[in-house]
């Protein structure tokens, strides 16, 4: 005997679908299973290896960068890109998603080192991975989806404005040992210290810029990061230039990976690092899913949001462990592993492998790259992540999501991005539910403006089609009757002249109502009451009844007040009045009505 799962389906009659348990469980199954399943041929192999190796090639001198950028160590930054991008690659739920560090992490990252230390980041990385999972089981992969565009340009706008600050110390190799996280602090330390400026930094980095951009416009297959700073590393030892390199700052790399270890944490650090945890995860979520996007729309594959959102979170648990930074899905390594040839979720594996054998063979070479090619590296990422071109189609938009696109832009910059987000998603919720509240109404059906395709008059089951007796008022909802809308209700009866003796209030347009939508029309029954009229509720749906049932409602106004369509209702209200069936001329309600 199959057994089966059943779950609702979205139906106002209340039917329900069926899904047996083997379809249920192949949803969660990552990429690399359906892969295999399908069989890995040794042609897509030498794709995937190919692939993997180019994506390597262009991750190195980023994983370093972004961690460098984040207040790490370029070592942290290799550990993240090794462990986190096979996780997410041979676990999440894309084809070709590439995982590690990324731009969007670095301004909290930074923070929370400043607060918090080193430890403090491991603790809110981990907590961050568990959040990340627990997202992935409660199946809120398509809800991330629906953070507002605004929101998300404006803090990443942001981000990109707050990266290209923090590489101006090593663009122009200012002697700056230690830089503040606050902006304005950054930019006075930088007035106090530009006098300072060493040009061969600065020739340096403008070079790097210059190569990076001509060759993504004139051999867009070489790699411009890895040409920088192979060039760069060259120039400097071949020169003997006076500039800083990795070596100097932060000496050798290591030439294998950390022990794993848990970072130690009481309570009250966990207190103090949960929002910087909820940050993290928050931005992983989004960051990965929009790569896994703009990788379906390049493929036109489809991944699995659920899943990746899991894999999302052991890779930054598994970073966590072996003394990594936070990693999410990389778009631009992405879509390079795409251009590359990638097939399969092996693509990604081996880009970690071959990372992995660059810091155990290449340790040596690497920390001779200068920090100011790392620098021209991320001025570029922050020129790309900046947004510009989305920015001026959003300043065409209503002048709300403008407002919340530069709240959360302000915020992201001078205060902080936990803030900025939280902040930019409730801005952005009150002014949705104050949309929602001007197009929902409640008014007298025979007052209701006629224009567009919802012409009532095009209607059937309009008012003017129905005989309407003496005596009786009709109103009609459009819209969520929810909290925005539900005082509206209360000021009705007040409004007509005189009370009518029987009040239909039509809910056919309601899609749903929440408990101070039912508490308001609870109230609106017992004014009913007391003014002598009786209340009757037409085109109430399936669904809509089910919540009133269990709310009581049924109980205080009778089950035969409570009417599938307005037919019922004007058949109710003629009994109630005593008027026989037949007898009733087609006629204006009273009050406002008339």
């Amino acid at each position: 005997m199959q057994t089966s799962l059943v779950f609702p389906a979205h139906s106002d009659r209340g039917k329900v679908k069926k899904m047996d348990l083997k379809s249920f469980f192949q949803a969660d199954v990552p990429k690399t299973i359906t892969c295999l399943r399908e069989g890995y041929r040794f042609k897509v192999f030498t794709a995937d290896l190919i692939a993997g190796l180019t994506v390597a090639i262009v991750a190195l001198p980023l994983a370093m960068a972004f961690a460098i950028a984040s207040g790490a160590s370029p070592a942290q930054g290799l550990y993240t890109a090794i462990i986190a991008g096979f996780i997410i690659s041979a676990f999440g739920g894309s084809r070709h998603q590439i995982g590690g560090p990324t731009g969007a992490f670095v301004v909290i990252v930074y923070a929370i080192i400043m607060r918090h230390g080193y430890d403090g980041l491991l603790l809110a990385t981990l907590m961050a991975g568990a959040m990340l999972i627990l997202m992935g089981v409660f199946r809120m992969g398509t809800v991330i989806k629906f953070i507002p565009y605004p929101v998300t340009t404006g803090f990443t706008a942001g981000i990109a404005l707050i990266i290209f600050i923090s590489q101006i110390k090593d663009f122009l190799g200012l002697p700056i040992e230690t830089l503040p996280a606050e902006f304005i602090h950054k930019l006075m330390v930088y007035g106090g210290s530009i006098h300072q400026i060493s040009v061969h930094a600065f020739v340096l980095a403008t070079s790097g810029v210059i190569i990076i951009l001509a060759c993504r416009r004139y051999v867009p297959r070489l790699p411009g990061p890895i040409v920088v700073v192979t060039l760069g590393a060259l120039a400097a030892w071949f020169f003997g230039l006076p500039v800083e390199t990795i070596e100097s700052r932060f000496g050798s790399i290591p030439n294998s990976l950390p022990a794993p270890s848990l970072p130690q944490w009481d309570w009250q650090k966990v207190q103090a690092v949960f929002p910087s945890a909820l940050t993290i995860a928050l931005l992983a979520a989004i960051e990965s899913l929009m790569s896994a996007v703009v990788a379906d729309g390049m493929t036109g594959r489809r991944h699995k949001s659920n899943v990746e959102l899991v894999a999302q979170g052991l890779a930054n648990m598994g970073a966590a462990l072996f003394q990594g930074i936070p990693a999410t899905g990389a778009i631009a390594r992405t879509a390079t592993n795409i251009k590359a040839g990638a097939m399969t979720p092996f693509a990604g594996i081996f880009h970690s492998l071959f990372l992995l054998l660059f810091m155990l063979l290449l340790a040596p070479l690497i920390v001779k790259i200068p920090l100011a090619c790392l620098a021209a590296i991320l001025v570029v990422v922050a020129w790309n992540m900046s947004e510009m071109k989305s920015i001026r189609h959003l300043l065409r938009a209503p002048r709300s999501d403008v407002v919340v696109l530069f709240t959360t832009f302000g915020l992201t910059v001078l205060i902080d991005l936990t803030v900025a987000v939280q902040v930019g998603v409730l801005l952005a919720s009150l002014l949705f539910i104050k949309r929602i509240i001007d197009v929902s109404n409640i008014s007298p059906v025979n007052l209701q403006a006629f224009s567009g395709e919802n012409e009532e008059r095009h209607d059937p089951d309009a008012t003017e089609h129905k005989q309407v007796p003496h005596g009786v008022e009709v109103y009609e909802i459009n819209g969520p009757f929810f909290f925005g809308v539900a005082d509206r209700l209360k000021g009705v009866l007040q409004i007509i002249r005189k009370p009518p003796q029987v009040f239909i209030l039509r809910m056919r347009s309601v899609p749903f109502i929440d408990a101070t939508g039912m508490h308001a029309l609870e109230e609106f029954h017992q004014k009913c009451e007391r003014n002598g009229t009786q209340l009757v509720l037409s085109g109430v749906s399936p669904n809509l009844e089910q919540k009133l049932r269990r709310y009581g409602f049924h109980a205080a106004v009778g089950e035969a007040n409570i009417c599938p369509h307005i037919d019922c209702a004007l058949a109710r209200a003629r009994a109630i009045l005593e008027i026989p069936a037949g007898s009733v001329k087609n006629s204006a309600p009273e009050g406002l009505g008339q």
